[in-house]
């Protein structure tokens, strides 16, 4: 055999190996999901208002996750928060997303106020060995146009959870 035909069957070879390997155990599939209760830190040290270094209050919540998973791809959870709000996860692309919207979160000038889409995203640190922590970014964004100024608020703060046992 020459050597393109070597190439063109190690090259089939392979492809065969990848198709009929076979798919993720359930096991694979609940190291993906969360359940339990965490502390969940928002460090307002590290906060950046408009993409710039501001500080703001740190924020420390226990939040109660509970989640399944049909592959390690389609997991699906929802999250209670101790401080009163509850809202739907979703993980997608290595990363957890929940996202929720504080009424009256923007305060105006003349009085009135404007909504935030706070959206928390976080993920196990890949050189890690400890598996009870999370980190990630929990960003609040005001609607631009927003207290008459054409340009949205974004808070984004550096995002710690912690599995309590």
């Amino acid at each position: 055999m020459n050597r393109w035909g070597r190439i063109v069957t190690g090259a089939a070879a392979a492809v065969t190996l990848l198709l009929c390997a076979t798919p993720g155990t359930a096991a694979a599939d609940d190291a993906v999901a969360l359940n339990g209760t965490y502390t969940v830190v928002s460090d307002g040290q590290w906060a950046k208002t408009n993409y710039r270094y501001h500080d703001e209050a740190t924020v420390t919540q226990t939040w109660t996750i509970t989640s399944s998973c049909a592959t390690f791809q389609d997991c699906t959870g929802r999250v209670v928060s101790d401080a009163g709000w509850s809202a739907d996860a979703v993980y997608a692309s290595g990363r957890w997303r929940v996202r929720r919207t504080i009424e009256n979160w923007q305060p105006c000038a003349d009085g009135t106020t404007a909504p935030g889409d706070q959206s928390f995203e976080f993920w196990r640190p890949r050189l890690e060995l400890d598996d009870t922590r999370l980190v990630g970014w929990d960003r609040t964004t005001g609607p631009s146009g927003a207290c008459g100024i054409n340009k949205w608020l974004n808070i984004t703060m550096p995002l710690t959870l912690t599995r309590t046992p």
